[in-house]
């Protein structure tokens, strides 16, 4: 194993705030990057999606839970499988309380193409209580490019973003393996949605009041004294 060189105290402090300058440069070209993505544009979904969850069939509108935003994780699980996927549990492991993100308006959903009667059990024995829902009888997974027909069908792990207006819901954004690094805290989610984090400082600039209440930070409780 090749371990980090040993050195004195201020060689390493010198080294620390030669690094220290270059994430700071990251920091505002992820901020920078963050501000393109809030700023693409958006489709009206106009097809009608029938998913099944825990409360039985529900719309796309209805997994945001009347909320002004939808995050969906395309979590591996095709109808065949006994189990999902590794890799997706170890992602959804890492989702944090979800408080958090509701209170700024957004909601949080797992999709997969296989049957309920098999994400129900499995979701049991992992002990998520996070959204999940089965796109068995429709083509989400195939229309949002998490699942892939043919001669050798296979998937993909993704994140999809929806935004609401009234009962319109548009597509704003979506990332799939690689791009999903990096991603699980509140603020990463968030960072992924046409809304953002609705913190003042945010480009573009209005979208910090979208939801009539307080910029993100300032709404930030402990998770269970947040009013639903």
């Amino acid at each position: 194993m090749t371990l980090p060189q040993i050195v004195s105290r201020n060689e390493w402090r010198a080294a620390r705030e030669e690094l220290l300058a270059k994430e700071k440069a990251a920091t505002r070209a992820r901020d920078a990057l963050n501000a393109e993505r809030r700023g693409l544009p958006m489709v009206e979904v106009d097809k009608e999606y029938v998913f099944e969850g825990g409360d039985g069939k529900a719309t796309l509108l209805d997994l945001f839970d009347g909320r002004h935003q939808l995050v969906v994780y395309h979590f591996m699980f095709a109808p065949e499988w006994d189990a999902g996927c590794r890799s997706c549990s170890a992602f959804l492991d890492q989702i944090g309380h979800l408080a958090h993100l509701r209170a700024r308006g957004t909601e949080f959903a797992a999709v997969s193409r296989a049957p309920h009667t098999k994400i129900l059990p499995f979701k049991a024995r992992m002990g998520w209580t996070v959204p999940w829902y089965s796109s068995y009888d429709n083509e989400f997974n195939y229309d949002y490019q998490a699942s892939f027909g043919g001669e050798e069908p296979y998937e993909r792990p993704g994140m999809s973003c929806f935004l609401r207006e009234r009962d319109r819901v548009f597509h704003t954004y979506s990332t799939y393996e690689r791009g999903l690094d990096g991603l699980g805290s509140t603020t990463s989610l968030l960072d992924l949605t046409a809304l953002g984090r609705q913190e003042e400082w945010e480009e573009p600039r209005g979208r910090s009041s979208a939801l009539g209440a307080p910029a993100g930070s300032e709404r930030i409780r402990y998770h269970d004294e947040y009013a639903d």
